[in-house]
């Protein structure tokens, strides 16, 4: 036994209770067909909204506003062909004796309570005259003839008052920043 569309409208209607408002959350589609239902139908419809109130106008074809792009990703280049340098990133926090023998502080060994960011970028076969570094709030830039490393820092740093120093011995620059986290005050 079959039952035609509208018979199984007619039963459903049966469930239904009286007092309820005919405007509830279940969409009804009259009519036994979805014909009119496309991608077009979904979001608000074409006439109802006055867009240009709320959206700022453009004055380029860019696609993305300039504050969208991330920080460094200038510096991005997949043809470049030198490879990248080995590196560590290693956190440092200064503490006093309150905070290791009465643990009265806020310090946690987690990388929250760190002030400070060492990154050591190994690089071999070059002299310290090679080396070009730029560091940005989020992004550090270090380029030699034969090694290019573009790193996005996990923590934004504060490019001016950071240092560098390079380790002839173990041909290594030793980059060390202070972090400027937003929060820092609730941390320190």
């Amino acid at each position: 036994m079959s039952l035609a569309p509208t018979q199984i409208s007619a039963i459903v209607d049966l469930f239904k209770d009286p007092e309820e408002n005919s405007d509830s959350d279940e969409d009804v589609v009259t009519g036994g067909s979805t014909a009119a239902l496309g991608p077009g139908s979904i979001g608000p419809e074409k006439g109802s909204e006055d867009n240009s109130a709320t959206e700022p106008e453009k004055k380029s074809k860019d696609i993305w506003a300039e504050e969208e792009i991330a920080e460094g990703s200038e510096f991005d280049s997949v043809y470049d062909p030198r490879p990248q340098p080995d590196y560590d990133i290693l956190y440092s926090q200064s503490v006093t004796s309150e905070d290791i023998f009465l643990q009265m502080g806020n310090k946690t060994p987690m990388t929250a309570s760190c002030e400070n960011m060492t990154v050591k970028i190994k690089l071999p076969a070059t002299k310290m005259s090679d080396v070009e570094l730029d560091v940005k709030s989020k992004f550090l830039d270090c380029r030699t003839p034969r090694y290019k490393l573009g790193l996005h820092l996990p923590h934004p740093v504060d490019p001016k008052s950071g240092n560098a120093k390079w380790d002839g011995k173990n041909d290594t620059l030793i980059v060390s920043l202070k972090m400027s986290r937003e929060y820092d005050m609730f941390n320190f």
